[in-house]
């Protein structure tokens, strides 16, 4: 069941157009066609194995992570530490079929590892990152920063000295006069 209404316009001395929904002086009925429609294709209730692979296939390139994170945050500072153990957190956690890369300073690590520590740690500035690709190479996750490392040199006024403090010289006793 369609509702129509007769649409009506009259055109001014200006050029410009005056719509109604009722009869106006100077006013002609306007022959508005059916508006367009869609119909969806019906639906069966069983659905066949090949749409169901398709739509697993969808899901798994929408796939993304809530949330991925690598630590040390960005702009981390340690101060004289022996080792700094960098990890990746993620959520969900990984996926089977996903691959993990890390890296630090540009190297990657070992495939799939979630954790690396950094033995001895070098004094400057380290970039980590974390990048995981689903079975189809897509990035589905990535996430980097920057930590500074800093190591107080031996000249450094701030570095105490460990060893114990000399003992005072003794004196040489003075001639006595006879």
């Amino acid at each position: 069941m369609s509702a129509f209404a007769t649409t009506y316009v009259r055109v001014e001395k200006d050029g410009t157009k005056t719509y109604s929904d009722r009869p106006m002086p100077g006013g002609q009925p306007v022959d508005l066609q059916p508006a367009q429609t869609y119909s969806a294709p019906a639906t069966g209730s069983s659905s066949s194995q090949g749409s169901r692979e398709a739509d697993l296939l969808r899901r798994t390139d929408d796939f993304r992570y809530e949330s991925c994170g690598v630590s040390p945050t960005n702009d981390e500072t340690f101060q004289n530490p022996e080792s700094v153990t960098i990890s990746v957190t993620m959520n969900p956690g990984l996926r089977s079929d996903d691959v993990v890369t890390l890296t630090v300073d540009g190297q990657p690590g070992q495939p799939n590892s979630m954790s690396y520590t950094m033995s001895p740690a070098y004094r400057g500035t380290h970039s980590v990152g974390v990048t995981v690709k689903n079975s189809n190479g897509q990035t589905v996750c990535s996430s980097s920063s920057v930590f500074h490392v800093q190591q107080v040199g031996l000249n450094s006024p701030a570095r105490q000295s460990t060893a114990p403090a000399r003992p005072p010289r003794p004196t040489p006793p003075r001639p006595t006069p006879h």
